[in-house]
């Protein structure tokens, strides 16, 4: 879990030890630290603001330790796994994101892996939890997902065997393995901002209608004019020469 800083400590002790003394004592030596879940991995819920208590995550708490961030509220099970047997098997580390996160589970956007998103493209969105778009499996974009911002494995690997993930289920992702989902990416239910691309699809369509009913007009103008033009001329028809 996440570390307590403040007053030495003081806020989280184990057998009069403090988890500060501890995890600086354990994983200071260690080959490699797994931060197993958002708090270990940056202090999760516990170090919003105005976080009281100082709390952060097993690297900021031991800087020179060798840290892997396995973060998730709760961490997906397969990612730990999937760490553990990359390093038995290749005697390293897999390849980390800037985080400290394996590529693997999270070097994609939730966003592009959901199958609500094409609702996304289309403009089809839930307005109100129970809707008619709610029952439909529409994209939860507007009542606070956060998955155009989230990257972790959710919709490839889900959970449970495979079974299931919160947005399939009918809620909306609130990027649960972001280390700044509580101060900034939240409230949970808020809309992100200025995602580019919502309803592009929807936009598309309707500008292809209006600019082929554009097209429409304009061939009827102009074959009224032409038979306004032919009527006024005043030229007679050439006669049909006898033969």
């Amino acid at each position: 879990g996440a570390v307590p800083m403040k007053d030495g400590g003081v806020y989280c002790t184990i057998s009069g030890e403090s988890a500060l003394h501890i995890v600086r004592e354990v994983c200071g030596n260690a080959m490699a630290t797994l931060a197993v879940g958002s708090c270990a991995a940056w202090g999760g819920v516990a170090s919003a603001s105005p976080n009281p208590t100082g709390c952060v995550g097993v690297k900021e708490a031991v800087p020179g330790a060798t840290v892997v961030n396995l973060p998730g509220c709760p961490v997906n099970v397969e990612n730990i796994t999937a760490t553990v047997v990359h390093f038995l098997t290749f005697g390293a580390l897999p390849a980390l994101d800037g985080n400290l996160r394996p590529l693997f589970g999270y070097g994609k956007r939730i966003h592009d892996n959901c199958e609500r998103r094409m609702h996304f493209d289309a403009g089809q969105f839930v307005r109100q939890w129970g809707d008619e778009g709610h029952r439909q499996g529409w994209c939860l974009y507007e009542v606070g997902c956060k998955g155009p911002q989230a990257y972790y494995n959710c919709p490839t690997v889900r959970w449970n065997g495979g079974t299931s993930w919160p947005v399939q289920a009918g809620h909306p992702c609130f990027a649960c393995a972001a280390n700044d989902n509580w101060d900034v990416l939240g409230p949970i239910y808020s809309r992100l901002p200025n995602v580019p691309g919502a309803g592009y699809q929807a936009t598309a369509d309707r500008i292809g209608l209006g600019l082929t009913a554009v097209a429409g007009a304009g061939v009827v103008a102009h074959a009224i004019l032409r038979g306004v033009q032919g009527q006024g001329s005043g030229e007679e028809k050439p006669k049909k020469e006898k033969d």
